[in-house]
């Protein structure tokens, strides 16, 4: 069958600036994504700064011995995939939660409000939040720590003491970050078809039951979605948010001290401290190199279970 020439000829023109207004953002993916992809030479490389990818000796599996060999990289995976694991299931469970209690707020004015308050919090940054934080938990002056000693507690040291510190990340990344995640779950509520909550009613289905047998499984195929898309983050300490772009360093890197690093150090605040504070760049470009295996490979499995769990698949 011959394509109508024509009706071809004009569509590309009619879509011609949607396909334009691609390119600015297809540069900065260019340049800010695939052009530092040239630095992975480095992984191969003793590389120094002065003598450049072109003149930098070629090691061969060198970087990669000495990263499986480095003191304490056991450890530093281990913190990593601990605060990570339980970022993931905080930042799936409570705003699931959350956008659950805020579907049945009846006032759209104290809704809001309620919104609004929750969301704040995501478009600070922990800068802003680091020193904040500080404050609030301050083991002597903090408002937290204030709390504890007027029950008769004992004061708490959560960013100086190592056992307490890991969870403490989980627990302020979920303050910062609960609200916005509700926005995923929110908008999907919205997508329910409220004929089945009205066959589930004639039915005899009650309230908790119409949100068990309803709202839960209609809810199931994002919540599947963003676990997955979590999946590939899972090496950047952070949670489902971080799937789309942030990482877990820059809270930890403004929270952390020596004094925890045995819990609280993390792949990406290791690499900091080897590239630019050690100016042992390619073990740090090595490190990156087998964190995106890794995520890559947890994409491609997180994938595969959402479409066999529930049948989610790209088209």
């Amino acid at each position: 069958m011959v394509r109508p020439h024509n009706m071809l000829t004009h569509k590309q023109k009619r879509n011609l600036p949607l396909h334009l207004m691609i390119i600015p953002g297809a540069l900065v993916i260019l340049i800010f994504s695939y052009g530092p992809m040239m630095g992975l030479v480095m992984v191969f490389q003793k590389f120094s700064a002065g003598k450049g990818f072109f003149r930098s000796p070629f090691v061969g599996l060198e970087n990669f011995r000495y990263v499986f060999s480095y003191p304490g990289i056991w450890q530093v995976l281990s913190n990593t995939l601990l605060i990570s694991s339980l970022k993931i299931i905080g930042s799936i469970v409570f705003p699931v939660l959350v956008a659950l209690l805020l579907n049945e707020l009846s006032g759209r004015r104290f809704k809001r409000v309620v919104q609004t308050a929750i969301y704040f919090p995501h478009f600070l940054s922990w800068i802003i939040l680091g020193g904040l934080m500080i404050d609030i938990l301050s083991p002597s002056e903090g408002l937290i720590n204030g709390i504890i000693g007027a029950v008769g507690g004992t004061p708490v040291y959560f960013l100086g003491d190592k056992n307490w510190f890991p969870y403490t990340m989980v627990i302020t990344e979920l303050w910062k970050e609960v609200g916005y995640g509700t926005i995923v779950y929110m908008a999907a509520l919205t997508a329910i078809d409220p004929t089945l909550y009205e066959a589930a009613a004639i039915d005899g289905a009650g309230h908790w039951k119409q949100m068990r047998h309803v709202t839960l499984p209609s809810l199931m195929p994002t919540i599947l979605l963003m676990a997955m898309l979590s999946l590939g983050a899972i090496l950047n300490a952070g949670g489902t948010l971080s799937a789309a772009g942030s990482s877990g360093f820059e809270q930890i890197f403004n929270l952390y001290s020596p004094q925890v690093y045995e819990t609280g150090d993390v792949l990406d605040t290791l690499v900091f401290r080897l590239g630019l504070g050690g100016t042992k760049y390619s073990v740090a470009a090595t490190i990156g190199f087998l964190k995106s295996i890794v995520s890559g490979t947890m994409m491609v499995l997180g994938y595969w279970i959402a479409k066999k769990v529930a049948h989610y698949e790209i088209i």
